[in-house]
């Protein structure tokens, strides 16, 4: 089939399959289990399930659409021209999926991937525990081998979605007497057993997304090492770079207004058309520049990494600058709105302006989640640049 014709087919399903709801919106991660679990959703998640589109460049043996770079391009533009959400979020589709893929056996593969494509499954991450946040490689967890099974005690924490999830991939340590990189595995559990307990924490910005995981003798099958035993580092450092380099919204080709304009305008003044206060135009000015500048790289990188070759040490400089940038939005969002943009609740602000607030405190943690700001910068001096220790 000819590209054009391709590019017709699609936007002929997806206009007919995605509802009203799932398009012209936009949420933070914290909230996607409300986004998706909405009738709309469901419908329009079996739709592009049904033609393998949730994964559209997984394998089809898989249940995935095993698109070329090319048509999956055509796909996203054309979910860009209707601001179609993805039917599908997850950890599952951004961290654990292209990792099966690296290193799972087929077995492995064709036990989980088909139920991450169809959306079956929800997963979360076990990575880090109370004493072991940024020193990652210190974690406690231990598995024990016996017989076909490994029996897991310890804890971990600021696991997302854990609540909501029925499959954790978890780094544990197998090995208590080797070097702390070399005695970790990498595993996969089900979190529907007697041995987990998840509890969760409440933030400032007044959600709970992410839990305390108690396992207590929790079993993770031997057919669920991914990898070989004691070399779970590698694998769970694979993963992150997966996260980091996971694939950039293709944005619609309609032009429109700049959003911090819009809001600057709006709360700060106009003067001929333009932002009236010199020290907000120049925010606004750095905040788009650094935002398109970011937009850009990670779409050239990841068009570069379409010839198949795996995410690597620069996908930090995505986490550290993507994190900065994102910290850095929702602060001028919010102060662009003055003291309208510090209300909690009352009648004197919007919605909007309680969810700024909200959405200022929330990414106040991004330079710590998922990789501290300080760890990238370690990772990119010694990774990327080749300095020394």
């Amino acid at each position: 089939m000819s590209l054009s014709a391709f590019r017709e087919d699609i936007r002929e399903y997806i206009g007919e399959h995605c509802p009203e709801s799932m398009r012209n919106r936009t949420y933070h991660f914290e909230d996607a289990h409300e986004v998706y679990s909405t009738d709309d959703a469901d419908r329009w998640l079996q739709a592009m399930a049904k033609k393998g589109l949730t994964t559209p460049t997984w394998p089809k043996e898989y249940g995935a659409a095993g698109l070329s770079a090319e048509e999956n391009k055509v796909l996203q533009e054309e979910m860009a021209a209707i601001k179609a959400l993805p039917p599908l979020s997850g950890m599952g589709i951004a961290m654990i999926g292209p990792t099966l893929l690296e290193y799972g056996t087929e077995e492995q593969k064709q036990q989980h991937l088909p139920k991450i494509v169809s959306g079956e499954v929800q997963w979360c991450q076990g990575y880090s525990e109370p004493g072991s946040g940024s020193d990652l490689a210190s974690l406690q967890t231990k598995a024990v081998l016996e017989g076909d099974s490994f029996v897991i005690n310890g804890q971990k924490i600021w696991t997302s979605g854990a609540q909501h999830a029925d499959w954790m991939f978890a780094l544990v340590r197998t090995d208590p007497d080797a070097p702390k990189h070399d005695g970790i595995s990498f595993v996969l559990l089900d979190m529907h057993q007697p041995g987990v307990t998840v509890k969760p924490i409440a933030l400032i910005s007044g959600s709970s997304p992410f839990c305390e995981t108690f396992l207590d003798n929790a079993i993770a099958t031997r057919d669920n090492l991914i990898g070989e035993l004691g070399k779970g580092w590698t694998v769970g450092k694979r993963l992150l770079q997966y996260e980091r380099s996971a694939a950039p919204a293709v944005r619609s080709k309609v032009k429109k207004a700049n959003a911090y304009a819009t809001l600057a305008k709006a709360y700060v003044g106009e003067a001929e058309g333009k932002i009236a206060d010199h020290e907000s135009r120049e925010q606004v000015l750095d905040q788009t520049m650094n935002e398109k500048a970011m937009q850009l790289t990670v779409q050239r990188v990841f068009a570069e990494s379409q010839s198949g070759k795996a995410p690597g040490a620069t996908t930090s400089i995505f986490k550290y600058f993507g994190s900065s940038l994102s910290k850095g939005a929702s602060a001028l969002k919010s102060s662009l709105r003055g003291t309208n943009g510090v209300g909690w609740e009352g009648e004197g602000f919007t919605s909007d302006e309680v969810d700024a607030t909200r959405g200022w405190l929330r990414d106040r943690a991004v330079t710590i989640y998922g990789g501290t700001n300080e760890v990238q910068l370690n990772i990119i001096s010694k990774r990327v640049l080749g300095l020394p220790d």
